[in-house]
């Protein structure tokens, strides 16, 4: 992968997608698969805001049956679906314990358990998986006793049981946000992350014909041209649209919720299940195993502001603290128990509810030329997993437009990049078998996180030895940091450690460690001693938990 802006001498484009979060890298791949010329921009770093800031869930959405949303439920099903088939070393089948209780009501065992017969229903098909390892069984009920055998942690008073289904996990987002745009590469797209998009090229007519850039490393400003633009801005999307504001009519504010996580050390749950557990007020939180930790999650609050200026907050996470301690356990997780955080904002489209919590994860695809700007389209909300069916329904209206026929999606059924696996045990055990000069946690993590692009990684430790050197107890290598410079196009310390591997994020992986990464990278991207200081300097803002 290549920064195109740095080498760009006014190619025009078919499509310029504006936003490089898993909407935009999915929109980018499926339009390149049409034979579409494309070009894809990102602020700063692929996956950096909403798309890192999941529960690393691929789910059908359980309680959106709820609000009657069938149709959302029965499509996220079928892309978890094919999420697991052209992504199986990112997605794998996870079994889950939704608690029953005697109130309120909405958790009662046979609320519940209508809504895993309607999820068990509309999740048909769930097992036509190309990797028999896969495949998905049906919801199951367990006794109390059961329950308090398997989590001894979950909160015994009032509980009445609990349903056992299956949804799956994504084990790194960040790393499957960037196979899409891999993929979309390869079919010959174009892609450059800190490009800020400025403002567009509007000809007298009111039509879109490009989008002004700044390349934040060099300042310098370009234009790049096409026909029909897509702002995948997520909740950034009507930032995007205020830059015509200046040539027509503007738009509306975007709504937007705040979701965190936190992780934590503290044994709360066994590892063998995620944990959804409901508070007294009727809102469902989870723990995850993740990499031997507790991953706690999400919150749902409306936020209000700047999305620039969006961080997470001490109360934030004190909130998120409380409502585990009232709903979980023995009631004593602690600021001090927390390891790591991170948050983001999410994008609605509901404007009716004024709870975001009961806001629809739907999506909607707007041509804005009914606002006055022919070839300009906007993509708001969704979830992560609906993502590639989104990508699938937006080209629908970027044909038209271009007035080409619309032709068939291929994007289901092929793997993505790196993904081109069959069994995925049998490719596992291969990776060990083949490559004892490295320890099983190394392989196993290198086999998973970069499916068959492993082998690139292990051939730079071996042609050098000092690349070799263990980060972590996953096994991560300095290799990796080399490769994400070379091939990922990552160029800031908070890029490698964050999105391209997973040194930081369980945390501070320690300042040896940190400058042992930025010393390498330094040596890659030819940094300064002023310019590493830096890099190591913001990274660890970043680590560092929030005091207010």
């Amino acid at each position: 992968m290549q920064r195109f802006i740095e080498n760009y001498a006014g190619e025009h484009f078919d499509v310029i997608v504006v936003g490089g979060g898993i909407t935009g890298a999915s929109v980018a791949y499926e339009a390149a698969t049409r034979g579409l010329k494309v070009a894809l921009l990102e602020m700063r770093d692929f996956s950096w805001a909403t798309s890192a800031a999941t529960s690393k869930l691929i789910h059908g959405g359980l309680r959106y049956l709820a609000n009657g949303e069938i149709g959302l439920v029965r499509e996220s099903l079928r892309e978890r679906r094919v999420l697991e088939n052209i992504a199986p070393n990112f997605v794998y089948p996870q079994p889950m314990i939704i608690t029953h209780n005697a109130k309120p009501l909405k958790n009662n065992k046979w609320a519940v358990k209508a809504g895993m017969l309607l999820y068990d229903a509309l999740s048909y098909g769930k097992n036509y998986t190309w990797d028999a390892g896969k495949r998905i069984p049906m919801h199951r009920t367990i006794s109390r006793e059961e329950v308090l055998q398997s989590e001894p942690n979950v909160r015994a008073s009032g509980l009445t049981g609990a349903s056992v289904y299956y949804d799956c996990t994504s084990i790194f987002p960040e790393r499957l946000t960037l196979a899409f745009l891999k993929s979309a590469v390869a079919y010959g797209a174009k892609v450059a992350n800190y490009a800020q998009v400025e403002g567009f090229v509007i000809d007298s007519g009111h039509k879109v014909t490009g989008v002004k850039i700044k390349d934040i490393f060099s300042g310098a400003m370009q234009t790049i041209n096409g026909t029909v633009t897509i702002n995948c801005g997520g909740p950034w999307a009507d930032v995007v649209l205020g830059l015509t504001k200046a040539n027509g009519n503007g738009c509306a504010a975007l709504r937007r919720s705040e979701g965190i996580h936190i992780i934590t050390d503290k044994s709360l749950i066994s590892g063998k299940y995620v944990v959804g557990s409901m508070t007294q007020s009727g809102r469902h939180f989870f723990l995850i195993p993740w990499r031997g930790h507790t991953l706690i999650g999400t919150t749902d609050k409306p936020f209000t502001g700047s999305p620039d200026k969006y961080h997470v907050t001490r109360q934030s996470i004190q909130d998120l603290i409380d409502e585990v301690n009232s709903s979980f356990g023995d009631g004593k997780l602690s600021y001090a128990d927390v390891r790591h955080t991170y948050g983001g904002l999410r994008p609605l489209v509901e404007n009716q509810t004024e709870e975001t919590y009961t806001c629809s994860r739907k999506y909607e695809i707007y041509d804005n030329k009914g606002d006055g700007f022919d070839g300009l389209i906007t993509v708001e909300g969704g979830k992560f997993t609906t993502s590639r069916k989104l990508a699938e329904n937006c080209l629908k209206i970027v044909t038209a437009k271009l007035g080409r026929p619309p032709g068939r999606s291929v994007t289901a059924g092929h793997h993505l990049a790196g993904c081109d696996i069959q069994d995925m045990n049998a490719f596992v055990r291969d990776v060990h078998r083949d490559n004892k000069d490295f320890s099983a946690p190394t392989l196993e993590y290198l086999s998973r996180n970069y499916g068959t692009e492993y082998a690139l990684i292990l051939k730079l430790a071996r042609e050098d030895a000092t690349l070799t050197e263990t980060l972590n107890a996953d096994g991560e290598i300095l290799a990796q940091v080399t490769y994400a410079v070379r091939y990922e196009m990552a160029r800031t310390l908070s890029d490698i450690v964050m999105r391209r591997t997973g040194i930081g994020t369980l945390g501070h992986p320690g300042k040896e460690v940190l400058l042992k990464v930025a010393s390498l990278a330094a040596r890659e991207l030819h940094w300064d001693a002023n310019r590493m200081e830096q890099e190591m300097a913001a990274t660890t803002e970043l680590l560092t938990l929030p005091e207010a």
